[in-house]
């Protein structure tokens, strides 16, 4: 066997013509990115810009150039988080007879929802959270068009600005996916088979990505977006080592699924990662389909290639109810085991309880999240997507309660429910 294994490593040779091709003059993959990020004024340009526009100040000051209603919202947060009208997290646990200095915190379990697609939602969630004594999630997940919440009444900023107020992390989902017609051969039910392959960057898509995530970095400071293709995996990791400070996850939908298509995304993290070891995979969300053993050797590559503290692991909790998964899918059980021995996991919540979604005139949709704003008030659905929405916050606290009982800690929205 140890012959065998002599036989994987990589010779120096194959390293060095990676990087002659990745160096080369005239290269026509790199070079058409350098000319990207040259179009934003470079590195350093864009990371200031970034910076700037996404400072909470100025994001405010451009939702009072345009008169948005969302501001008032923002007022009435600002004033909650002052006033400490969050619940403290040790209250919290007191309240559920645990006691938090005796919890396991290097196991710490990020609480995830998505997909928070309009900022009402989130005022609504406050609001229920501080009536009911309840955790905000510490991470928060948008799958709502770009342009079109670019659009409403800055709920693009609001939403920004919100999210650094409550100390919770982000992502947006772009505009630049197969699905807005790139991939020609896709359509509706009747083609369904082509998205097996994944719906993708189709061609000159990839770099339109790029050019898309930039354009929204620099103008929101919308720092982490979802991924959901190889070429646009390898391009974000080409970003951030190109001086970029972007960050982005892995979806669902690209379907890692077992621990060597794990060990295949982390090696080229590892290898296109900053001389500090970072990279900008911040978020690798696998398949619905693994296992927890897949999980934990996936945790155990992630760990050997020194990435356990870099990259979390992202697992659906609940799925939407339907268009998505066979249901009833509640992992609550599977997630409270793995936690007690892999770190830097979140707790995904896509949809409610299954007892909860059957009962539901209209139960969450995956497909929900692909309908604009126009089309929901048209149909009268906004007020039932925001209960399918507050749903999963119920989910959020059922495992969040579930965890410290099993003994693991959670990460909430650290701003609001102080220690």
């Amino acid at each position: 066997m140890s012959e065998m294994r002599n036989l994987l490593a990589i010779g120096e040779d194959k390293l060095e013509a990676v990087n002659r091709f990745l160096t080369a003059r005239d290269n026509p993959l790199t070079d058409p990115l350098f000319a990207v990020i040259d179009k934003f004024g470079g590195p350093e340009s864009i990371n200031e810009q970034a910076l700037a526009a996404g400072d909470p100040a100025n994001l405010r000051d451009r939702l009072k150039e345009i008169d948005s209603p969302y501001l008032a919202d923002l007022d009435w947060l600002a004033e909650q988080i002052d006033r400490k009208s969050f619940v403290d997290f040790a209250d919290w646990c007191d309240a559920r007879g645990v006691d938090p200095q005796q919890l396991n915190h290097q196991n710490a379990v990020t609480l995830e929802i998505s997909a928070l697609q309009f900022f009402p939602w989130l005022i609504a969630q406050a609001r229920k959270a501080i009536d009911r004594r309840e955790l905000m999630p510490g991470r928060v997940i948008r799958v709502r068009n770009m342009g079109e919440q670019s659009r409403d009444q800055g709920d693009i900023m609001a939403t920004a600005c919100a999210m650094r107020m409550i100390g919770a992390t982000w992502v947006e989902t772009l505009d630049t996916k197969g699905t807005d017609g790139s991939n020609i051969h896709l359509g509706g039910p009747e083609t369904i088979t082509g998205y097996f392959g994944g719906i993708g960057q189709p061609n000159d898509y990839a770099l339109r990505w790029v050019e898309e995530a930039l354009s929204y970095y620099t103008a929101y400071g919308t720092r982490q977006v979802l991924n959901i293709n190889p070429g646009t995996v390898l391009l974000g990791y080409l970003l951030n080592k190109l001086g970029v400070d972007n960050e982005f996850k892995i979806s669902v939908f690209m379907g890692n699924d077992n621990s060597y298509s794990v060990l295949w995304t982390l090696m080229t993290a590892k290898l296109f990662s900053r001389p500090d070891d970072t990279t900008s995979l911040i978020g690798f969300n696998l398949s619905n389909s693994v296992n927890n053993q897949t999980i934990k050797l996936a945790s155990h590559i992630r760990r050997e290639l020194g990435l356990e503290h870099k990259v979390r692991f992202e697992h659906h909790v609940t799925e939407t109810w339907k268009s998505i998964v066979r249901q009833p899918y509640l992992r609550r059980d599977e997630l409270v085991e793995l936690a007690r021995e892999v770190p830097n996991i979140s707790a995904k919540h896509e949809g409610g309880d299954p007892e909860v979604e059957r009962n539901r005139t209209h139960p969450s949709d995956v497909l929900d999240y692909f309908m604009a704003k126009d089309e929901i008030v048209a149909k009268g659905l906004m007020e039932a997507m925001e209960i399918n929405y507050l749903d999963k916050h119920e989910s959020v606290n059922r495992t969040a309660e579930a965890l410290v009982k099993g003994g693991t800690a959670v990460v909430c929205a650290p701003h609001l429910h102080l220690a």
